[in-house]
């Protein structure tokens, strides 16, 4: 018998059950999508009325038809929801949680939708938001193939250190960062989310006209994170950088 031919033999027959076993490997390594975090502007620039509208909008993005489609044709995600204002005002509203099923979506809404106002009168703190949520993406329970950070609010950072010192102090080299800018206020939150708090490859700045177009603009939101990066460009939108220096102002589906 041939030792050599033996021995190549069985060496070409590791590597191919190796080979397999990395290929049965795989899909579980990715069995996760999208981990995505919501960051809900509860400042004091938000009065009550501003506050529902925000809170029932969010609720109302998760129960749309389109919305919950796309999380099933994805596999589903993981989510979670905080609110932050100040330096230290931030609080878990719904944990991390697996949606897939209408039921588990449904029940993430409901939550949201039911869990009270955490604060009312604390500056905004976009700095010290960005960096919890960057710590509570380490608490998630599985390791995703996507991370996002889905930060909404009506106002600029005015307490504590900026944006762009959370990305040099916490670890965001894996996260996308993408916003919902409430429009109306002055200094203008829209071209500041533009221009200081998105990060990542294919972030973007969605929308709001005012709190009442809360609902369609984290709607919209939603859709194009949840499709991921190549479909979270707009038609003509281009890749970061130039993407993370404008909003693209389009109609929801």
């Amino acid at each position: 018998m041939d030792t050599r031919a033996t021995a190549s033999s069985r060496s070409v027959a590791a590597a191919i059950a190796a080979l397999s076993l990395a290929l049965l490997a795989a899909p579980a390594a990715y069995a996760c999508p999208l981990a995505l975090v919501l960051a809900i502007d509860v400042s004091s620039s938000v009065d009550d009325s501003e506050y529902e509208l925000q809170r029932q909008g969010l609720a109302e993005a998760f129960r749309d038809p389109q919305v919950g489609a796309a999380i099933r044709a994805t596999g589903g995600l993981l989510a979670s929801a905080f609110e932050w204002s100040g330096r230290e005002q931030q609080v878990v509203q719904a944990d991390w949680t697996w949606l897939e099923t209408p039921e588990e979506i449904a029940r993430f809404a409901d939550r949201i939708e039911g869990t009270p106002r955490s604060h009312y009168r604390y500056p905004t703190a976009l700095g010290y938001a960005l960096g919890y949520a960057a710590i509570h993406h380490g608490r998630a329970p599985r390791d995703c193939a996507r991370r996002v950070v889905d930060m909404a609010g009506d106002g600029i950072n005015n307490e504590g250190f900026p944006p762009e010192s959370a990305y040099r102090a916490f670890d965001y080299s894996a996260i996308t960062v993408n916003g919902l800018a409430i429009a109306g206020d002055d200094p203008d939150p829209v071209r500041y989310y533009g221009d200081r708090v998105i990060r990542g490859p294919g972030a973007f700045v969605e929308v709001a006209r005012g709190f009442g177009d809360y609902a369609r603009a984290m709607k919209r939101k939603l859709l194009r994170e949840i499709d991921g990066p190549p479909l979270a460009l707009g038609p003509g939108e281009r890749p970061a950088p130039e993407l993370q220096r404008q909003s693209r102002l389009e109609e929801a589906p």
